[in-house]
């Protein structure tokens, strides 16, 4: 079985370093020309770091500047996007972070800072595909769908997690938002699911894994004694992303190594 995303395209949000990244190589490698997008000057060495990666593996691509959290910026970049390289097939709603705080100490600008990311965000990108997915409409030589979003979630949409309420609030209207897009608009052969990560290896949990301990520490949380990588998620993206899985949409997905059947309770708890 191929699973090609051959002269499609796709734009995938934070992609200059961790999960983003993995999912643009793999995106890539399936034939796709991705648009690493990266927040701020301060990522563009990332940037074009990931993308030398892409051509040097004989994949095509461009970089992007863009901070999600900007209405303006977002209708901008998909402009440009579209001008250059013709419409978009394929939107992965990655960018994320975190500002961690107890919740009686976690500051208003903390909290707007991670909702402005993390679900704006993925709300002004998925309304502009979804407007660039309409205007084109079903290009059958391409796609079966119409277009292709993917939101990339979490195990804390499901999960509650202290000190992190911003994050896991994010997360839990992440899986709201996808299964109203897909609704909304599965009569538009336009798909929405969502990859719901659990641990996996960047940098933004390097707290985590960085020593053994911590690492062992935290494989007493995943079933199958391993932590994630990107390629785990950049192939799953793909997939969901391809005609392969064209009758899966409003679909949140966990890849998690079983971390989301508590492992905690293994011995009854």
């Amino acid at each position: 079985m191929e699973i090609s995303l051959k002269d499609q395209v796709a734009i995938i949000t934070g992609s200059s370093s961790g999960i983003g990244a993995g999912i643009a190589q793999s995106m890539a490698e399936a034939g796709a020309t991705v648009v690493i997008n990266y927040p701020s000057e301060n990522s563009l060495d990332k940037a074009n770091t990931v993308l030398k990666e892409i051509t040097d593996k004989g994949g095509k691509g461009i970089v992007y500047q863009c901070d999600v959290s900007q209405e303006d910026e977002v209708i901008k970049m998909f402009h440009e996007v579209v001008k250059q390289l013709g419409t978009v097939d394929i939107l992965v709603n990655n960018a994320g972070i975190q500002k961690d705080a107890k919740f009686t100490e976690m500051t208003l600008d903390q909290w707007n800072a991670v909702i402005g990311v993390n679900l704006t965000g993925q709300f002004l990108c998925a309304r502009e595909a979804i407007k660039e997915f309409l205007r084109r409409g079903i290009n059958s030589s391409r796609s079966l769908a119409c277009g292709k979003i993917i939101h990339i979630s979490s195990v804390h949409e499901i999960i509650p997690w202290s000190g992190h309420a911003n994050y896991a609030s994010s997360k839990g209207a992440i899986r709201m938002l996808m299964q109203t897009l897909a609704q909304e608009y599965g009569a538009d052969k336009i798909r929405v699911n969502s990859i719901c990560p659990g641990a996996i290896q960047t940098n933004i949990n390097k707290d985590a894994w960085q020593t053994p301990q911590e690492l062992d520490s935290l494989l007493t949380l995943i079933p199958y004694n391993r932590i994630g990588q990107p390629q785990d998620i950049g192939n799953l993206a793909v997939f969901l992303a391809s005609d392969v899985s064209d009758y899966i949409t409003g679909a949140s997905i966990f890849i998690d190594g079983g971390m989301t059947t508590f492992e905690s309770f293994y011995t009854g708890g």
